[in-house]
C-alpha cells in the first residue's frame, strides 16, 4: 500500500544527546512557488527540511529524510495533549495497515483530538491524501474505541465543505451504513456515525446515496435509543433529509411519520412522565420534538403525506403572529357554555381573568357527570388552554421567542396535537385579521378529511363562527369560509348543525353574488344540495315516525328550507339549468326538486321559466355531438356522458315532481318533453339514469291517451299479454337466479317508458312479489325491483297497493343498511304518500 510519506524519505533515529540538550525538531515544508490544487498537490514531491533549534540560539538545517521525534500515544489517548503540527505525518503513517492494530487505534485517537482544534488542523491532516482511506479502513476494526475515533475524525473532515466529496469517494457512506447495521454498537459509535452522515447529507448530490431503504429504518429506530444525543442526532438528520422532496417517498415508506408523530405528541409542558418513560430529560425532548415538527412540516407539503400526518392525530395550523391575537376578546361575564354553544347550568363564584374557571368547569363535569360526552369535555379543555395562551400573550411563543421563524415555508405553519390544533383554528376564526381568518378557514377545509375530524370541529364551535363569517366584507374570507363549510357538510350530523345555525339565508345571498366565480358557485351549491338532500329528509321522517308524530316533520323541513328560496334565488337556479355545466345543473335541479314540496315555491319556479331550463338540460350537447366526437379519448367521452346522464336524471326527478301540480301541467307542453325523453332513452347515458327518465316518461304518458306512441301494435300486444305475465310468475318462483333474470328483463321493458306496460304489471299482480323481492333478492335484483316500483309509483292509483304490500318497512331497512340501492329507496319513499 502506498504510504503518505514518499518512499525515498527514510527517517533515522534521533541522537539522544540532542534531546538532552533541550532541543526540539520542527518540520518545515518548503513549497514550490507554483500553486497546486489538492489533487495535484498529492502527486507532487515536496522537500522536507529538518531544522534543529539549539539551546544556544543557533539553527542547524539539514535537508533530507529524517525520523520525527516519537510522540507519547498514551497521553494522546487520554486527551492530556495533542500532536504537534509536525507530527501529523507520523500519525498518518501509523494508520498504515502494516502497523499493529493498537498503534493504529492510538494514532487515529491522536488525529481525532488534533482535528478538533479547528479547520486549519483538518487541512493539515487532509494534505496526506491516504489519511481518509486509512481512517475508513479502521471502521472495520473490532475495537469500539478505534471505530469511534475514526468516525469522529471523519465527522470533523466532513464538516468542511470542500472535503465532503473526498469522504464520499472513499466509500465511507457504505461502510458507515454497514457499521450501523450491526446488532451491538456503543452510543459513541452511533453518535459519531450519525453526525458524519448528517454532515455529508448537506450536499444534495450525496443525499440519494445516503437516504436509502437500509439507513432510514435504522434512523427511525434510533429515535427510541436510550442515549439522548443519539435521539437528537437522528431527529435532526431526518429533518435535514426531509428538506429535499426526492427523499420524501422513501422516508414515508420507511415509517417516518408515525415515529415523528409519536415524539411530537409527547406532552412535555404538562407532564414529565413521558420524558421519564423515554429516558430523556425535558429540554432534550423539546429539541427532538422541534426536529420532529420540522420533519413533518416538510413532508406535509405534499398533500398525500399531509393526510398521513393528520391521520396520526396531528393538525397543521397557520402561524399568524402574536400581534393578531391582541384582538382576541372572549366574553368573561357570559354564562358558561361548551365550545359548540350549548349552555351549562353552572356559574363559578369568581370569574378568572385567564379562563381558569372554564378549566375547573371541565374538571367538574368530568368528575360529576359520567354521561357527558368525552368529545365535549376534550373540546372544553383544549379551548381553555388556547384561550389562556392568547390572554397571557404567549401564544405562538416557545422559550420566549416567536415560533414563527421555525417554519421553512412561505406561508408558515406549525403542527399541534389534534385537540389543541382544532381549538387554535377556532380561536383564530374569532380574530379581526382577515388574512389570519382566511388561512384558518382554509386549514379547516384541508383538515376535514374524515368524519371524526369534522365532528371535532363541530364540537369546538367552528360552525357558528363560519356561518357568521359568511357575511364578511372580504371576498377571500367568504371564499375560504364557504370552502370550509362545504368540506364540513359532508358529514350528515355536521350538515344538520350547519342548517340549524341559520346558514341558508347567507348561502342564498352568497349564491346571488357568486355569478363571477364558478368555484364559489359550485361550493355553495354543494352545501345547499347536502342540506336539502332527500336522505336527510327521510332520516327525519323515520325519527318522527318512531315518535308517533309522523307528518309534522315535513312541515318543519319545508318551513326551514324552502322559505329561504325567494324569487331571485329560484331565478338564479333556473338560470344555472339553462347555461351551466352538467355538474352544476344536477345540483341546481336537486335543490329545486326539494323546493317543490312547497306550494308557495311552485309559483316561483313556474314564473322563472322552468320549462326552458329543463329543456336545456334534456338537450345535452355531448349527446348530440357524440358522433362528431368519436376521435376523442374514450375515457374522456365516457366521463362527459356520465355527467350528462346524472344531470338528466336529476332534471327528470324534478319534472316528475312538477307534474303533480295542475298549475305546472296547464302551462307546459307534455308532448315536447315526451319527445325529448324518448330520444334520451335511445342515447348512450348509463342505464341507471335511464330508469329515472323512464319513470318520468310514464308519468307524462299517464296524462296522455294510452297507446299514442306505439310503433308496432303486434309487439305491444305480445308484451302485454304474454311476456309480462310470464315474467311476473317467474319472479314469484323460489329460485334467486330465475328471479334475477326475470326482474332484469321486466325492468328493461318498463324502462321503455310505455305507460301501458307499467299498468299491465300492476294489473297482473306484480306489486306484491316485487316488494317481497326487494326484501329477499340479490343486490342486482333489488336494484331492478326498486326501479320497477318507482315506475309504478308514478301512477297514483298504484300507491295503496304498494303500501299494502309492505313497502315502507322494506324500504326503511334498505335505507338503514346504507346499501348502494339506498338512494333509489329514498326516492321511492318520497314518491309514496306519507
Amino acid at each position: 500500500m502506498a504510504l503518505t510519506i514518499p518512499t525515498h524519505f527514510k527517517f533515522k533515529p534521533l541522537n539522544l544527546q540532542h534531546q538532552k540538550s533541550q532541543t526540539h525538531l520542527e518540520f518545515i515544508r518548503v513549497r514550490s512557488t507554483r500553486n497546486y490544487s489538492i489533487g495535484s498537490y498529492f502527486s507532487t514531491h515536496h522537500r522536507i527540511v529538518l531544522t534543529r533549534v539549539c539551546s544556544d540560539g543557533g539553527r542547524e538545517t539539514r535537508v533530507g529524510p529524517q525520523q520525527p521525534m516519537p510522540y507519547d500515544l498514551e497521553s494522546s489517548r487520554s486527551g492530556s495533549s495533542n500532536p504537534a503540527d509536525g507530527d501529523v505525518a507520523f500519525f498518518v503513517r501509523m494508520l498504515g495497515l502494516d502497523n499493529d492494530p493498537l498503534e493504529r487505534e492510538k494514532a487515529v485517537i491522536a488525529l481525532w483530538k488534533y482535528s478538533q482544534r479547528g479547520e486549519q488542523y483538518v487541512d493539515a491532516i487532509i494534505q496526506f491524501h491516504e489519511s481518509i482511506n486509512l481512517t475508513v479502513n479502521l471502521l472495520q476494526s473490532d475495537s469500539s474505541s478505534a471505530c469511534e475515533a475514526a468516525l469522529g475524525l471523519l465527522r470533523m473532515i466532513s464538516s468542511v465543505n470542500v472535503y465532503r466529496e473526498f469522504v464520499a469517494e472513499s466509500g465511507a457512506i457504505e461502510v458507515i451504513i454497514a457499521l450501523l447495521s450491526r446488532s451491538f454498537l456503543t452510543s459513541g459509535v452511533k453518535e459519531q456515525s450519525l453526525y458524519t452522515l448528517w454532515n455529508l447529507s448537506i450536499d444534495e448530490k450525496l443525499q440519494e446515496k445516503i437516504a436509502n431503504p437500509v439507513l432510514l429504518p435504522l434512523l427511525i429506530n434510533f429515535l427510541e435509543d436510550g442515549n439522548k444525543k443519539v435521539k437528537e442526532c437522528a431527529g435532526g438528520f431526518l429533518a435535514t433529509l426531509a428538506r429535499s422532496r426526492f427523499n420524501h417517498k422513501v422516508m414515508v415508506e420507511a415509517g417516518v411519520i408515525p415515529k415523528m408523530a409519536k415524539l411530537l405528541k409527547t406532552d412535555v409542558e404538562r407532564s414529565n412522565v413521558s420524558a421519564n418513560f423515554l429516558n430523556i430529560d425535558v429540554d432534550r425532548l423539546k429539541v427532538i420534538r422541534k426536529e420532529a415538527r420540522n420533519t413533518l412540516l416538510e413532508l406535509a407539503k405534499d398533500e398525500c403525506y399531509r393526510i398521513l400526518v393528520m391521520e396520526e392525530g396531528l393538525l397543521l395550523v397557520p402561524l399568524v403572529g402574536t400581534t393578531a391575537y391582541k384582538s382576541f376578546r372572549p366574553p368573561l361575564d357570559s354564562r358558561p357554555s361548551w365550545p359548540d354553544g350549548t349552555l351549562i347550568e353552572w356559574t363559578p363564584k369568581v370569574q378568572s381573568k385567564y379562563g381558569a374557571s372554564e378549566v375547573l368547569l371541565g374538571l367538574r363535569c368530568r368528575d360529576n357527570d359520567a354521561n357527558m360526552e368525552e368529545a365535549k369535555i376534550n373540546a372544553m379543555a383544549a379551548q381553555s388552554r388556547q384561550r389562556f395562551l392568547a390572554r397571557a400573550g404567549c401564544i405562538e411563543m416557545e422559550n420566549g421567542e416567536n415560533s414563527q421563524g421555525e417554519s421553512s415555508s412561505d406561508l408558515q405553519f406549525t403542527i399541534l396535537p389534534l385537540l389543541d390544533g382544532v381549538a387554535r383554528l377556532v380561536l383564530i376564526l374569532g380574530l379581526e385579521d382577515e388574512s389570519a381568518i382566511a388561512r384558518a378557514a382554509e386549514s379547516i377545509a384541508g383538515a376535514s378529511i374524515s368524519n371524526h375530524m369534522r365532528v371535532s370541529f363541530k364540537e369546538a364551535g367552528a360552525v357558528k363562527h363560519l356561518v357568521r363569517l359568511l357575511g364578511h366584507r372580504s371576498d377571500a374570507v367568504r371564499l375560504a369560509v364557504i370552502h370550509a363549510l362545504e368540506r364540513l357538510s359532508v358529514s350528515n350530523d355536521v350538515c344538520r348543525i350547519i342548517e340549524v345555525e341559520g346558514v341558508l339565508h347567507p348561502l342564498i345571498d352568497a349564491l346571488k353574488n357568486s355569478e363571477g366565480s364558478d368555484s364559489l358557485m359550485e361550493k355553495t351549491l354543494n352545501i345547499l344540495a347536502r342540506i336539502l338532500d332527500p336522505s336527510n329528509e327521510m332520516k327525519s321522517k323515520e325519527a318522527t315516525r318512531k315518535t308517533g308524530s309522523f307528518g309534522n316533520m315535513d312541515e318543519i323541513l319545508i318551513s326551514k328550507s324552502t322559505s329561504s328560496l325567494d324569487s331571485a334565488a329560484v331565478g338564479l337556479l333556473v338560470g344555472i339549468l339553462k347555461t351551466s355545466s352538467p355538474d352544476l345543473q344536477r345540483k341546481a335541479a336537486s335543490i329545486l326538486e326539494f323546493a317543490t314540496d312547497s306550494d308557495q315555491s311552485i309559483d316561483k319556479i313556474i314564473s322563472a321559466d322552468i320549462e326552458c331550463g329543463l329543456d336545456a338540460v334534456f338537450q345535452q350537447k355531448v349527446l348530440q355531438d357524440t358522433e362528431l366526437e368519436r376521435d376523442q379519448q374514450t375515457e374522456l367521452l365516457a366521463l362527459k356522458v356520465e355527467e350528462a346522464g346524472l344531470a338528466i336524471s336529476a332534471a327528470s326527478r324534478l319534472l316528475t315532481r312538477l307534474l303533480d301540480f295542475e298549475s305546472f301541467r296547464s302551462t307546459t307542453n307534455p308532448a315536447r318533453f315526451e319527445e325529448l325523453l324518448r330520444k334520451i332513452l335511445r342515447s348512450s347515458i348509463p342505464l341507471d339514469n335511464k330508469d329515472w327518465v323512464a319513470a318520468c316518461l310514464v308519468k307524462l304518458s299517464s296524462f296522455s291517451s294510452p297507446g299514442l306512441y306505439f310503433e308496432n301494435p303486434m309487439n305491444i300486444e305480445a308484451t302485454l299479454h304474454e311476456t309480462i305475465p310470464r315474467l311476473i310468475e317467474q319472479i314469484k318462483s323460489s329460485s334467486p337466479e330465475a328471479q334475477e333474470v326475470a326482474v332484469l328483463e321486466l325492468n328493461e321493458i318498463i324502462s321503455e317508458g310505455v305507460v301501458d306496460c307499467t299498468r299491465a304489471v300492476a294489473a297482473e299482480g306484480g306489486i306484491f312479489p316485487l316488494v317481497k323481492l326487494i326484501e329477499d333478492g340479490t343486490s342486482t335484483a333489488v336494484g331492478a325491483g326498486l326501479a320497477i316500483l318507482y315506475n309504478l309509483s308514478m301512477i297514483t292509483e298504484n300507491h295503496p297497493t304498494i303500501v299494502a304490500a309492505g313497502a315502507f318497512p322494506a324500504l326503511e331497512r334498505i335505507v338503514q343498511s346504507e346499501r348502494p340501492e339506498s338512494m333509489r329507496a329514498i326516492h321511492l319513499l318520497r314518491a309514496l304518500p306519507t
